[in-house]
């Protein structure tokens, strides 16, 4: 426990002319009961008010994501070890983002009308920019692509987005694992 820290010259100020306002009670006296009666109660005491009590912040829960769409355990033991062979590669190194984005809904497209099951999405790897910043820079791509296939006409057929093994680009590619089509 801390002692107390004392007052500031203000602070004794402003307390002295508090203090001089104040009228002392009269000290505790037998009062016959007839004074009782006719007085008002004598003002409450000044109590010190409890002191908090400290508890231990607890941090909020952070709200919890819908899980990701899962795959089978042979779908995500071939991603996890490499030994998928993608049905098609779409590379977008070399792209604007406009450009990109064509190339991607394209590239889908195609691999829909041919029955592919799997993609692997060339997009390089991501780099911390700003949002201001990522119309141009390097990475650019990288932070749009999920925005771009959760928006698109696509969504609905697109099992799972994951990341792509070493072999196959590692942290520049993904897979993009669609549906069966009916």
């Amino acid at each position: 426990m801390r002692p107390p820290r004392g007052l500031t010259a203000d602070e004794a100020a402003a307390w002295a002319q508090v203090a001089s306002t104040v009228k002392p009670m009269a000290p505790n006296l037998p009062v016959a009961a007839s004074e009782a009666a006719a007085s008002p109660p004598p003002p409450p005491a000044f109590e010190r008010p409890a002191k908090p009590v400290r508890t231990t912040p607890t941090r909020p829960e952070p709200p919890r994501a819908a899980p990701a769409p899962t795959l089978d355990s042979t779908w995500d033991r071939k991603l996890a070890r490499g030994t998928l062979q993608p049905d098609l590669t779409l590379d977008l190194h070399g792209h604007t983002l406009d450009t990109a984005y064509t190339r991607l809904m394209d590239g889908i497209d195609q691999a829909r009308a041919m029955g592919a099951r799997t993609v692997l999405l060339v997009t390089g790897k991501s780099r911390p920019v700003a949002a201001a910043d990522r119309a141009g820079a390097r990475g650019a791509i990288r932070a749009k692509v999920l925005d771009w296939l959760a928006a698109s006409r696509h969504h609905a057929a697109i099992a799972a987005v994951r990341k792509a093994h070493i072999r196959h680009g590692g942290e520049g590619a993904l897979y993009i694992v669609l549906r069966r089509m009916k």
